[in-house]
C-alpha cells in the first residue's frame, strides 16, 4: 500500500505526533482540525470563524492530497458547544454544496477552552 503524509506545519502534528492528512488507496483521511490559522497561530473567538478556518486548512490539504472539499464522503464535527452548531450551518451548506458528505456533529470538551470547533473528513481523490 502506497501512503502518503501531509503536514500543515502545525507544531500540534510534531508535539502529538500525527499528519493533518494521509493518503492510501485513492482516499484521503484529514485528522480533526481546529479554527487555528496555522500561519499566525492565532485562534479567533467566534465559531463562525474558527469554522472558516477550520474548512480552509482541510481544503488546503485536500488539494495537496489530489482531491478537494467538492469529494468530502464523510464530515465529523465536534462542538464544544452544540447549541453553536447552527451558526456554522451558512458556511458548512456553501462549503459543501456540491459534496453533500455523510454527516455527524458530536458534542465534546476539545483540547484548549477557547477551541470551539474541531472539523474531521474522509474524502475521495477523484479518478
Amino acid at each position: 500500500m502506497n501512503v502518503r503524509h501531509i503536514s500543515t506545519g502545525s507544531p500540534f502534528e510534531e508535539q502529538i505526533g500525527y499528519s493533518r492528512a494521509v493518503v492510501a488507496d485513492g482516499w484521503v483521511f484529514v485528522s480533526g482540525t481546529t479554527g487555528y490559522d496555522y500561519a499566525t497561530m492565532t485562534l479567533p473567538d467566534s465559531v463562525e470563524d474558527q469554522c472558516r478556518n477550520t474548512l480552509d486548512t482541510i481544503g488546503k490539504a485536500l488539494i495537496e492530497a489530489g482531491s478537494s472539499l467538492d469529494h468530502v464522503v464523510r464530515v465529523n464535527y465536534i462542538l464544544t458547544d452544540g447549541a453553536d452548531f447552527p451558526a456554522c450551518w451558512p458556511i458548512t451548506s456553501q462549503v459543501f454544496a456540491k459534496a453533500k458528505p455523510a454527516a455527524t456533529m458530536i458534542q465534546a470538551t476539545l483540547m484548549e477552552p477557547a477551541m470551539k470547533i474541531e472539523i474531521e473528513v474522509t474524502a475521495r481523490i477523484p479518478e
